[in-house]
């Protein structure tokens, strides 16, 4: 059983669908009550960090998904969800703080480089940690769907498991033990972004 939080995240049914079709029974997951012993959580999101945040809070989801975390069993943040597991974003100067579970800040893409921001489309992702078991079948250099105008710099780059260039190279996605997250979207990501859910639910079986 996966838990996937619902704090009123607008892509939370796209969410749904794709770790169904991956395999995953999923229990939505509005309270800590309801995570209960789910063997993996998954946080997603869309739209602004400090909505997250304090969405999270007011569901007592925060402390909840950092005990989830501490206990060992698999996480997977998606976007906003990834970019939640830093300590503090520059997004509409924001105030929240962040789950704090790695060192870092989010960071809004340069203006003056010809960039369409947000980027929105699909990027090609390089593994930087070849080992990680979330890209286990994905070929490198595989191409994912992203829709976002911030990015998290981890103070630590041990935990970046690849990278992707947009106007400059940003980590794309992380993973350190039982924490995995991406900037892009998988459940909108086709053959590739299936395969990689499919993963981490294989992840919460073990």
């Amino acid at each position: 059983m996966i838990a996937l939080l619902d704090y009123g995240s607008g892509n939370l049914r796209s969410v749904h669908k794709a770790l169904m079709a991956a395999g995953a029974q999923v229990r939505l997951a509005k309270s800590p009550a309801e995570i209960g012993d789910a063997r993996g959580l998954v946080l997603p999101g869309v739209g602004a960090f400090d909505d997250c945040i304090n969405a999270m809070q007011r569901q007592e989801l925060l402390e909840a998904s950092r005990s989830f975390i501490q206990a060992g069993r698999p996480f997977l943040g998606i976007c906003v969800g990834y970019q939640a597991l830093f300590e503090r974003s520059e997004e509409f100067n924001s105030c929240a703080a962040g789950m704090g579970v790695f060192k870092g800040s989010v960071v809004r893409f340069p203006e003056g480089r010809g960039l369409k921001i947000p980027e929105i489309g699909w990027n090609q992702v390089k593994l930087t940690r070849p080992d990680c078991p979330l890209y286990r079948d994905i070929p490198d250099g595989s191409h994912f769907y992203f829709v976002h105008s911030f990015f998290p710099k981890p103070a630590d780059d041990r935990i970046v498991a690849t990278r992707t260039e947009y106007g400059e190279v940003f980590a794309s996605s992380i993973w350190k033990d039982n924490v995995f997250a991406t900037q892009f979207h998988p459940e909108k990501s086709q053959k590739v972004g299936l395969q990689l859910l499919r993963n981490f639910v294989a992840l919460t079986a073990n």
